[in-house]
């Protein structure tokens, strides 16, 4: 209570000119500084954000310059409002890493917003409680209260700072991993699927690594590890089995390459275009906007349709009777000339006629052609040579001919 008396007098007194002109200047400086260094980046990024503020460098720099303003002077005078500005912009510090790494890791995830709303929340009470100088006593009370585990008392005080340091070793892993995923592997692999699979493996070495080394910041014994290492063994063998196949597909698949991003697939006859191979599923989109998740152990030991592995052209056949009295010749030049009037329908290979029977009704002609698109559906490029034919048989006077039967009538 003596340092809040101490800082409520320091407080009656008002900040100085001299102490305001100091922390003015502090935060003009920090903003330049982030201005000069930022101003050719770009889209978003952790140091900067999306208006320079709203990034970690800002807050950093201002913290620097505010603290060590506030240590020389305040041998000459008290200093409250640099007192107050120090907290206030280490939580934002805090706060800012959070939020930017998390942003950037998982964008769309509701659990990371949850969890950067309440670091908020703790990082401006204890800015709070550091600047009416309640902290040290909050921290006696925490480390007075004690919890048994075993034969060991653990404080309350040691659970927060053991959460609040591996808390930030894995944020810190988060950020090295995505940076590296975004600065390095952008530039040197260009295989979408083979830089998915760099990434994870990356993320995933790098989070274990932090994992170890936050335990051990928290005094935790690693060779005990080994015993859940065991039990583990034993719950990946019976009840994760199926959990543990389908990570490990993952990684079989993007390593192989068997499915890649953007390839057009039919998995149980779903057609659509792989959007995303996480490490335990896979994300098929059809071009009508359903969306299929799929397992990754379905598509490792079942037969799946890779519309686009080696060769993304398909052929596609279209169907049609004329009647007998037509010149074939004529009917196959206006087959021919209906498909490569359609735009997606490539000249390499061409398009091509077969008579393929004769029909009780008339002559069956099919017309084979190819595109290149898959991924764009078939539908509307068959409507569209279809339509082309109909205009073309119409218009050189063949017909097509109905459903014919012949009825006998016998009298006795």
């Amino acid at each position: 209570m003596d340092e809040l008396r101490r800082f409520l007098a320091d407080l009656d007194r008002g900040a100085t000119p001299w102490e305001i002109g100091t922390l003015a200047a502090s935060l003009l400086v920090a903003y330049g500084i982030s201005w000069l260094v930022g101003r050719k980046r770009r889209g978003d990024s952790v140091w900067f954000g999306q208006a320079l503020v709203d990034g970690l460098l800002f807050p950093l720099l201002a913290l620097a310059l505010t603290y060590t303003a506030s240590l020389v002077q305040g041998r000459f005078q008290p200093v409250p409002l640099l007192r107050i500005a120090v907290p206030v912009l280490l939580a934002l510090a805090g706060i800012r890493l959070l939020a930017r790494v998390f942003t950037l890791v998982f964008p769309h995830s509701a659990m990371a917003r949850l969890v950067e709303r309440l670091f908020s929340w703790l990082a401006w009470l204890a800015a709070a409680l550091w600047i009416l100088g309640l902290l040290p006593a909050v921290m006696r009370e925490m480390e007075n209260i004690q919890f048994a585990f075993g034969t060991t008392d653990v404080s309350l005080l040691a659970i927060v700072q053991g959460v609040l340091s591996s808390g930030l070793v894995m944020v810190l892993a988060l950020w090295l991993s995505a940076a590296l995923e975004r600065k390095v592997l952008q530039d040197t692999v260009a295989d979408l699927s083979l830089r998915k699979v760099a990434g994870n493996a990356i993320r995933a070495v790098l989070l274990t690594v932090g994992f170890l080394f936050a335990l051990s910041a928290v005094g935790v014994d690693l060779t005990a590890l080994s015993v859940l290492g065991g039990a583990l063994g034993v719950g990946l063998g019976f009840g994760l089995q199926k959990l543990a196949a389908n990570y490990v597909s993952g990684f079989v698949i993007l390593a192989e390459r068997s499915l890649r991003i953007g390839d057009t697939v039919r998995v149980d006859n779903f057609e659509g275009v792989v959007a995303d191979i996480k490490t335990r599923y896979t994300l098929i989109r059809s071009l009508g906007g359903r969306e299929s998740i799929v397992p990754n152990e379905k598509l490792i030991t079942e037969r799946i349709e890779n519309l686009s592995l080696a060769d993304p052209r398909i052929l596609l056949t279209t169907e049609v009777a004329v009647t007998y009295e037509a010149d074939v010749d004529q009917v196959r030049a206006i087959l021919l000339e209906a498909a490569r009037g359609v735009p997606r329908v490539i000249a390499e290979p061409g398009p091509g006629v077969h008579l393929v029977r004769f029909g009780a009704d008339g002559l069956e002609f099919r017309l084979l052609f190819w595109i290149a698109d898959p991924q764009n559906g078939s539908g509307g490029v068959v409507s569209e040579v279809n339509l082309r034919v109909l205009k073309g048989l119409r218009a050189a006077g063949i017909d097509i001919p109905y459903p014919q039967r012949v009825v006998h009538m016998v009298q006795r």
